[in-house]
C-alpha cells in the first residue's frame, strides 16, 4: 500500500501562487510516476502533471508554462507549483502514485482561485 498525503490548497485571487504538496508513505519503493490531477465540479478527474522517477515531466495543455512539478525523493515528496492562476484552475486537486498495475490517490485538496 501507498499512502498519499497533499497539502497546501486554498483560496487566492487571479494571478496568484500556491504549492501543492503530496507526501508517499508505505510500499513507494516501486513507484514509477506521480502527479497531480483535478476535478471540477461536475467534471471528470483529469491531469494537471506527472513526473515519473526519472525526472521527465508531463503537463496538460493547459497549465503548461504556469505549473510546475518536482520531486524531492529525499523526502518521498511531490510539488506542484501553481503560478498565474485563473478562476478555471479552481478544482479539488488529486495526488497520484502509479505503481505496476495500480494507482494510489490521495485525499484531495481544494484549490480556489477567486476573479
Amino acid at each position: 500500500q501507498v499512502q498519499l498525503v497533499e497539502s497546501g490548497g486554498g483560496l487566492v485571487q487571479a494571478g496568484g501562487s500556491l504549492r501543492l504538496s503530496c507526501a508517499a508513505s508505505g510500499s513507494i519503493f516501486s513507484i514509477s510516476a506521480m502527479g497531480w490531477y483535478r476535478q471540477a465540479p461536475g467534471k471528470q478527474r483529469d491531469l494537471a502533471a506527472t513526473i515519473t522517477s526519472g525526472g521527465s515531466t508531463n503537463y496538460a495543455d493547459s497549465v503548461k508554462g504556469r505549473f510546475t512539478i518536482s520531486r524531492d525523493n529525499a523526502k518521498n515528496t511531490v510539488y506542484l507549483q501553481m503560478n498565474s492562476l485563473k478562476p478555471e484552475d479552481t478544482a479539488v486537486y488529486y495526488c497520484a502514485a502509479d505503481r505496476p498495475l495500480r494507482r494510489f490517490w490521495g485525499q484531495g485538496t481544494q484549490v480556489t482561485v477567486s476573479s
